[in-house]
């Protein structure tokens, strides 16, 4: 699938476009999209270099769209519902969390999620943590699958 240019972002570029709402929020100074605008800086805190594509955009809405953020591999996804604020790891499973953070499907054998819900206060450091590791997980992988195909 082809990528259009205002659908992805690369943090570690100085013009790197910002978006005044973030995909999926369901309205500006929604607690929702407010705590996707900060779960998306803490992404990029902890990764400078990931890239974040908007993805599974509906015909219906073409504003919104699922946040995905990427290096070498889909690190995690962001969603929003009705009382959760929903960051899927797409290799969660694999990913060590000493912290606790995943706190919702658990039960599935490769991805792990954090829902966050009002109020909820977020470990920034062990969060930021999972993303390097989730990151780590991506590289190593692809240099496997490098090295199997030469």
């Amino acid at each position: 699938m082809k990528k259009n240019s205002s659908d992805t972002k690369k943090s570690s570029s100085p013009k790197a476009k910002t978006a005044s709402r973030p995909a999926n929020a369901k309205k500006p100074g929604d607690w929702r999209g407010t705590m996707l605008v900060r779960l998306r800086s803490l992404i990029e805190q902890a990764d400078p270099d990931v890239v974040e594509v908007v993805k599974w955009r509906k015909p219906s809405n073409a504003m919104r769209g699922v946040p995905v953020w990427e290096h070498d591999g889909i690190i995690c996804t962001g969603e929003t519902y009705k009382a959760v604020v929903k960051l899927t790891f797409a290799r969660g499973a694999s990913i060590e969390d000493p912290a606790g953070l995943f706190n919702a499907s658990l039960e599935g054998g490769t991805r792990r999620a954090i829902d966050v819900r009002e109020g909820d206060r977020i470990d920034e450091k062990a969060f930021k943590a999972l993303i390097r590791a989730a990151v780590e997980l991506n590289i190593e992988t692809g240099a496997r699958r490098r090295v199997k195909k030469a």
